[in-house]
């Protein structure tokens, strides 16, 4: 394989084990940690692997007890360097056989192998310059709990895996069910070698190695390489051999063995997470929710003391002079409720009535229903996340809703520009009452003193004391009409412009609180399932 493919694929590898790292941290506190520990231990296991020989391919024997594994182990190396048969009946700890000293010595004690033996080239398979390390492992189905531990282990270490079965146990469930089928995405540096076959008639050896290959493509690994081999007469070993050596050549064992782990580690988080989007955050659903809290808020309270605060401050500026006074006794709505300030911002909290059971009621579930649009479609775990980051901050929720209220400027202390063009026509409608008043009060005292009492002028035969008198009550009431229909209206128009920035505020606060971190998950899980396919190689 030439250096610049061999670069490129370290390069996908790395994009992949950095994506599922990506996936990892992403998924952290949605996952359960078992599942999550597993991918940490891989990647541990990769970046080791990577730092050490990668000019040496390791290959391990796998088999159960009987199988023949250390005396096939033996025959590929062309060595008695496993002692088998009746002097060891059993492998009770790791066997290495080394071509290639330089490097090897770093690898072998990571891959915890104390027992090594450096052994002589076999032209065609391992010549000088050759990295290889063949491993002569304990039989999985050993007796011994230690012996297993080290078998489980050194699947998940070596580069390249070779499972040594018999005609007896070839279809054993636990081989099968334990190693091989967890291990279908490993088909590619996976070789099984159908050991003994000088024990079967050999009319009988293809339709076995046949039923094999069945086994194994139920369990994943159609595609697999399966030889027939003896290691006793020597039948199949050149075969083995070959196979091995093919891997070893192209030297992409390494980058193929942790590009499967990869594979089958996003394999088990995409199995514990699910598959799916969540829908996310939509327009209508962050409005549904802004007012569903303005309500429990007591917006449209807050709304309604504004235009009767407008109306009653109106009526104190622009009423009759002579009636208006009255109005002082009636209370400012706005004032009751602590939101008549110069400076909004001065104000910590509302007298707005505490949120009770029903606002509460109305607040959850309103923050319920928009977490559950926004995590429509979202696998199980997500969707538990999702949720919860919108109850997260459900109990600061209505105090935030209140200070928020609080500091909203309701322009309560804004005066309209028609109150004092109101008021001054209305203090010269007064004064035109008071005008005639006097002038009849002093055509009244000049009658009575008996003193000579001037022509009061007239028109269209009205005394002109009489007009004023009658035109400025005429006048101040129609003022005081004119201007509680127009107050009204103005008021409308600024209880709709406190109502704008009161659900802008509210707004906020369910952004904050609510939205920024749903959105947030939503985002997460995006990131997660982007993450996951380029894990995955897709």
């Amino acid at each position: 394989m030439s250096r610049h493919s061999v670069a490129r694929e370290a390069s996908q590898l790395d994009r992949r084990l950095e994506a599922l790292n990506d996936a990892r941290e992403l998924a952290e506190g949605v996952l359960p940690d078992a599942a999550l520990e597993e991918v940490y231990q891989l990647l541990e296991r990769a970046s080791s692997r990577r730092s050490l020989s990668a000019d040496h391919t390791v290959v391990g024997f796998f088999g159960a007890t009987g199988s023949g594994k250390s005396s096939l182990f033996n025959a590929v190396s062309g060595a008695e360097i496993a002692t088998a048969a009746a002097r060891r009946p059993t492998t009770s700890e790791p066997l290495a056989g080394v071509w290639g000293a330089d490097g090897s010595e770093p690898l072998l004690d990571w891959l915890e192998v104390g027992n090594r033996h450096h052994a002589e080239p076999v032209a065609g398979f391992a010549d000088e310059g050759t990295g290889l390390i063949l491993l002569d492992l304990p039989d999985f189905d050993s007796t011994r709990a230690a012996n297993r531990e080290i078998v489980e282990r050194m699947v998940g270490l070596v580069d390249v895996l070779v499972w040594v079965l018999d005609p007896q146990k070839y279809a054993d469930a636990a081989v099968h069910n334990d190693f091989l089928a967890p291990l279908s995405a490993h088909g590619a540096v996976t070789l099984v070698v159908l050991n003994q076959v000088d024990r079967l008639p050999e009319r009988d050896v293809q339709p076995v190695l046949e039923s094999l290959k069945g086994i194994l493509a139920r369990d994943g690994l159609g595609k697999v390489q399966v030889l027939g081999a003896s290691a006793l007469k020597g039948t199949g070993v050149d075969k083995v051999r070959s196979a091995i050596r093919g891997v070893v050549v192209q030297r992409q064992a390494l980058s193929q063995r942790l590009a499967a782990d990869v594979s089958r580690a996003s394999g088990q988080l995409r199995e514990a997470a699910g598959a799916g989007e969540a829908a996310g955050v939509r327009p209508a659903s962050k409005t549904r929710l802004t007012d569903e809290l303005a309500t429990a808020a007591n917006v449209p309270v807050v709304v309604d003391a504004v235009a009767r605060s407008y109306r009653i401050e109106s009526t104190r500026r622009t009423g009759w002079p002579v009636t208006r006074w009255l109005v002082r006794f009636r209370p400012d709505p706005l004032r009751r409720l602590n939101l008549r300030s110069s400076s909004p911002s001065q104000l910590n909290r509302t007298s707005l009535p505490a949120a009770g059971a029903p606002e509460r009621a109305r607040t959850d579930a309103a923050v319920r229903e928009f977490a559950d649009a926004a995590s429509a479609g979202a696998p199980g775990p997500w969707r538990a996340a999702i949720r919860g980051a919108a109850r997260e901050g459900r109990e600061a929720l209505p105090d935030a809703l209140d200070q928020a209220i609080a500091g909203t400027d309701l322009m309560a202390s804004r005066k309209s520009w028609w109150w004092g063009v109101f008021n001054v026509v209305q203090w010269l409608a007064l004064l035109t009452v008071l005008g005639g008043l006097g002038w009849l009060g002093g055509l009244a005292g000049l009658g009575y003193l008996q003193l000579p009492v001037p022509e009061v002028p007239k028109v269209e035969g009205w005394p002109v004391p009489t007009l004023l008198i009658g035109g400025g009550v005429v006048l101040g009431i129609f003022l005081a009409l004119t201007g509680k229909f127009i107050g009204s209206g103005a008021a409308r128009a600024r209880a709709a412009r406190a109502r704008k920035r009161l659900r802008a505020a509210v707004g906020g606060v369910a952004r904050d609180f609510v939205v920024e971190p749903v959105e947030i998950e939503v985002s997460r899980l995006a990131s997660f399932n982007a993450a996951l396919k380029v894990a995955g190689g897709n």
